[in-house]
Order: C-alpha cells, then sequence, then structure tokens
C-alpha cells in the first residue's frame, strides 16, 4: 500500500449539510493540529482525488488539518458513480458555465469548515484556503466573503475563460495574502486573463509564480512552495 493509499484510508466523514443540501465531505487530522486547510479540487477530480491526497500528505507534517468537499457534479455527488477524470473535467464545463455552484460552493465549503470547527480542538486555529483551477473558480468568492481565511495558495484559471466576468468584483474583495501560480504554457487559461485576474486581487500581500508547462495539479515543488506560503502566513508568531 502506497502512501496515497493510507492517506485515503485515514480521511474520517464529515456531516455537512448547507441549505437543505447534504455534501459530500472528509478530513484528516495530525495528532498535534497547528491549523487548519481547507482544499477544493480542480474540475477533473474529487474529494479523495491524488491532488487532494497530495496536498493531505503535504499538509499533515506541517500540523495542518485537512477539510475537504465534493464539486458541485464531482465525486459523490455524482448519481453514475463516475470517477473518470475526462469525465468529470467536462462535467464540471457545462457546469460552470449554466452558473451551478458559482457561489454555493463557497457557503457549502464554509459549511465544512464549521463542522469541524465544532469538534475540540479545532476551534480558534489559523485558516488556510488551497486550491487552483476549478479551486480558483470556486475559491475567489469564498477568500472574498470569508475573513477566517488568513492565506491563500490558488491558481491557474484566467479571465479568458468562459463565465468568469463575476471573479472580478470578488477579487477586489479579497484582503488575505495570496499566493497565485500559473503553469506559462497553459493550454486553458491564456497569460493575458490570468494577468487581468491576478491583477485585480485586492490582497495587498500578493504574488504572482510561474511555473514551465501545461496545465496540472499542484504537486511536487509546486505543492511544496504553495504549502511554504501558507505555512509562513498561518503559523507566523
Amino acid at each position: 500500500m502506497n502512501d496515497q493509499d493510507l492517506i485515503r484510508k485515514a480521511a474520517r466523514p464529515l456531516s455537512v449539510a448547507s441549505e437543505g443540501t447534504v455534501i459530500p465531505a472528509v478530513y484528516w487530522a495530525p495528532a498535534e493540529c497547528k491549523g487548519i486547510v481547507l482544499a477544493c479540487h480542480g474540475g477533473s477530480g474529487h474529494k479523495l482525488s491524488p491532488a487532494i491526497l497530495a496536498i493531505v500528505g503535504a499538509s499533515l507534517p506541517l500540523g495542518f488539518a485537512v477539510v475537504a468537499i465534493d464539486g458541485p457534479v464531482q465525486g459523490d455527488r455524482r448519481t453514475d458513480g463516475n470517477l473518470d477524470p475526462q469525465v468529470a473535467v467536462q462535467s464540471f464545463r457545462e457546469a460552470w458555465k449554466e452558473g451551478v455552484g458559482r457561489t454555493s460552493m463557497a457557503r457549502e465549503m464554509v459549511a465544512a469548515l464549521d463542522a469541524l470547527l465544532q469538534f475540540p480542538g479545532f476551534e480558534g486555529l489559523p485558516i488556510g484556503y488551497i486550491g487552483v483551477s476549478m479551486g480558483t473558480g470556486y475559491g475567489i468568492p469564498l477568500l472574498a466573503t470569508e475573513r477566517r481565511v488568513r492565506a491563500a495558495a490558488i491558481g491557474l484559471w484566467g479571465m479568458n475563460f468562459p463565465a468568469s466576468e463575476h471573479l472580478i468584483g470578488y477579487a477586489r474583495d479579497i484582503a488575505c495574502p495570496v499566493w497565485f501560480t500559473q503553469q506559462w504554457d497553459d493550454q486553458t487559461f491564456d497569460r493575458e486573463g490570468t494577468f487581468t485576474l491576478f491583477d485585480a486581487i485586492g490582497a495587498p500581500d500578493k504574488r504572482l509564480v510561474a511555473y514551465p508547462g501545461p496545465h496540472r495539479e499542484l504537486e511536487g515543488e509546486r505543492l511544496a512552495d504553495a504549502m511554504s506560503f501558507l505555512a509562513g502566513r498561518l503559523l507566523a508568531r
């Protein structure tokens, strides 16, 4: 059994309801918890996808608990049970254009956070957010409205993507420190659209970090850099 299999088995179910809807959610907690990371997967993933498991694997040694939910058309929200990444990303693109989850995903992630904070040992801990691609599309409204989030690692999104116009207004209201990443040769989000979105972010502490290559999830060096940013902001004395 590899590390990701062990992390997957260690996931704990979390009972979450938002606006009368049951939200599939899970969390992980280290032995000594120093903070909480709210994680959102990309369009092709789900709450137990490899990208989320990689985030958990990087977070637990730093003392961060992680909470994640399924996107609006992914994971356990699918009636067909299909977890194929290509099926999921196509479903997401169609749902995004129709406005599905545009602001409700932010409220659902807050509901998951609130559910975790009911458990002993979590109240009062610093909270961060990590989510790229779809995690940024749905995360920007969250960051604009949820002031308990003290730092965020986002990116891999640009204003050239259809139905993204609403994100500019939300981006202006973001106040927490932001690490924003892009892939220099991203085939989905062009550089101009990425720069426009980044420029709109209202946080005075923000940085744009580019890596070579096409669109891809956070892993390796890029994930380590994102987690270093979050740890530096959340655990600073």
